[in-house]
């Protein structure tokens, strides 16, 4: 197994997303600079959180016309499991891989803090070792991660089951508490909550394996076993 995690000017999560997938799960993981093209035999991609191009515009805006994305365009339509993680997951958007928009916190204010997810879907590549509606203690750390959605997007994603993540508490403003969506095949999913922050015991305080089952799930889609 092999994941790339893209790099941009200004990422900050890469060498802690590195960390979780190469030294915690002891996935082959390599660092891939936004104007390189991206290998064949990827199994898997992900965009880390950061200040790409340092939020200038819009939170990824910049970023989703970098030359990689072209890339990730194509592995995604071919069903390749890819995961943004906060800034991954605006780059996301921004490259209308996933519908809707990430707009400044309600609070005006960045947020740096533990809150708890709920499942709402388990069925994508890195939910499938977690069950409906389990809780995952887990910290925020953004200034534009509140996400919106009109009525028909919110009534599509409803009605595909794109919805992946809620917040348990509305911190942020998020229409329908959203923290996490996929597109409609699944197989992308964007999420503002830092799963790399939370999967070790050292640093997660409350509970780390629900956080772990969220690499536990990507290893499992690509039918690796532990």
């Amino acid at each position: 197994m092999k994941v790339g995690v893209v790099v941009f000017p200004g990422s900050n999560c890469d060498r802690d997303m590195y960390h979780v997938l190469s030294d915690v799960f002891k996935i082959d993981t390599q660092f891939f600079w936004h104007e390189k093209k991206l290998p064949k035999n990827l199994d898997a991609i992900i965009l880390p959180g950061g200040f790409s191009y340092g939020d200038r515009l819009r939170a990824g805006a910049i970023a989703a016309h970098s030359p990689v994305i072209s890339d990730v365009k194509k592995f995604a339509s071919h069903g390749m499991p890819i995961l943004g993680v906060c800034n991954g997951f605006q780059i996301l958007v921004e490259a209308e891989l996933l519908p809707g928009a990430l707009l400044k916190n309600n609070s005006l204010n960045f947020m740096c803090k533990w809150t708890n997810l709920i499942v709402e879907n388990n069925s994508t590549p890195f939910t499938n070792k977690l069950k409906m509606h389990q809780k995952i203690p887990i910290p925020i750390a953004n200034g534009e991660g509140r996400y919106y959605a009109d009525g028909k997007t919110i009534n599509l994603l409803k009605k595909n089951h794109q919805i992946v993540f809620r917040y348990a508490d509305d911190v942020n403003g998020s229409t329908l508490r959203i923290a996490g969506i996929c597109n409609k095949e699944g197989n992308v999913v964007g999420m503002m909550p830092h799963p790399e922050r939370a999967t070790e015991p050292e640093i997660n305080p409350i509970d780390s394996k629900p956080a772990s089952l969220i690499f536990e799930s990507l290893l499992n889609a690509i039918g690796v076993t532990q």
